[in-house]
């Protein structure tokens, strides 16, 4: 298979993708650490780690007993910036 992915996403021995898989991780955990890879790669490093906080936040609210409230760290026009632009190639559908 011809690896496509571009450089931030193919760093290391492993793809990002091939690791979150490997482990079994869900939504929210898995782009954690796609932006944890990531930061400093690709655009803004504080951008990608406050995108990771997001997700970690949001996995937090949806595990705890006692919901500590939404996310801070990352604003919402921030996340649909994300969605446009460049193909998504962890699922390979363009956005």
């Amino acid at each position: 298979m011809v690896d496509k992915s571009p450089a931030h996403y193919n760093r290391g021995n492993i793809e990002v993708w091939d690791f979150i898989r490997d482990q079994d991780l869900n939504y929210h955990l898995g782009n954690a650490i796609k932006y944890i890879c990531r930061a400093g790669h690709k655009g803004s490093k504080i951008e990608d780690l406050n995108k990771a906080i997001h997700y970690l936040e949001n996995e937090l609210y949806h595990t705890s007993d006692t919901p500590f409230g939404s996310s801070r760290g990352i604003s919402y026009e921030l996340l649909c910036d994300e969605l446009t632009g460049e193909p998504d190639y962890a699922t390979s559908f363009d956005r």
